[in-house]
């Protein structure tokens, strides 16, 4: 993890909601340069929308949102864009396109974005599968693959224009143990190799206890953050049960 006087995501006072209803409040945190962070609780607790505001695509009902030091809500429309650019989102189920082939899917943020020619778009798309370790495999459509497989397709297509931070949502969910655990060798090679910063979202111990630097925990009860720190300290010296309870799942009531 790098170092850097300035965090790239700040969290000030966020509220979450829809209407009336509130999801989280209160909520204070910050991401550093280079660190893989978590965020964890229960489900519907709120962690992919907390996770849907930090890359834009929600608005806070109250609070800051600010990314490289920038109020991602108080510029303009362009102004935002072009800074939403220079992050890469992997959604829960990948969200690839299945009328497209892998290679196409890869190249869709180059050509939509960019003013690169055919030939530096073939070029970046083999460069980005062979990083996920799909290299031969761009012609595929994604029903021809394997679930992980079509999770690191969509890694390579969230990298393809070499983004400072990725936003992961339950990047290992509705994968086997060795594909997880591949992913998340990868997904630490990403950050080691590229220094990105990394937010993912994430009910997987083992990824969280593996890859991340440090937890946020959403507690569904208090609609509130409810503990920050390593995942180590925060099972060693957990500051309430409930967290205690899903970092150890002594209580199947945990997820």
């Amino acid at each position: 993890m790098s170092a850097s006087s300035t965090p790239t995501i700040v969290a000030e006072n966020l509220t979450l909601a829809f209407g009336s209803f509130v999801v989280m409040h209160d909520l204070n945190f910050e991401v550093e340069s280079g660190e893989i962070f978590a965020v964890m609780g229960g489900s519907g607790s709120g962690k992919s929308t907390l996770l849907r505001h930090l890359f834009g695509l929600l608005r806070p009902a109250e609070g800051t949102i600010r990314i490289e030091g920038k109020p991602l809500w108080s510029m303009d429309t362009a102004e935002r864009s072009d800074l939403l650019r220079r992050t890469g989102v992997l959604y829960q189920k990948g969200a690839l396109w299945s009328s497209m082939t892998l290679a196409e899917n890869v190249a869709l943020p180059l050509k939509e974005h960019t003013s690169l020619s055919e030939s530096e778009v073939d070029r970046i798309v083999s460069l980005k599968l062979a990083l996920v370790g799909l290299q031969g495999f761009g012609a595929f459509h994604p029903h021809q693959i394997s679930g992980g497989m079509r999770k690191r397709g969509a890694l390579a297509r969230a990298i393809a224009l070499d983004p400072s931070i990725l936003f992961f949502d339950e990047p290992t969910s509705g994968l086997d143990p060795v594909s997880a655990r591949r992913l998340d060798d990868l997904i630490l090679q990403i950050r080691n190799s590229l220094d990105t910063t990394i937010v993912m979202v994430s009910h997987d111990l083992e990824s969280i206890f593996t890859i991340a630097d440090r937890t946020l925990y959403l507690d569904i009860e208090t609609k509130t953050m409810t503990a920050l720190g390593t995942p180590e300290a925060l099972r060693d010296d957990p500051p309430n049960p409930r967290v205690h309870q899903f970092l150890t799942r002594s209580l199947t009531a945990a997820e």
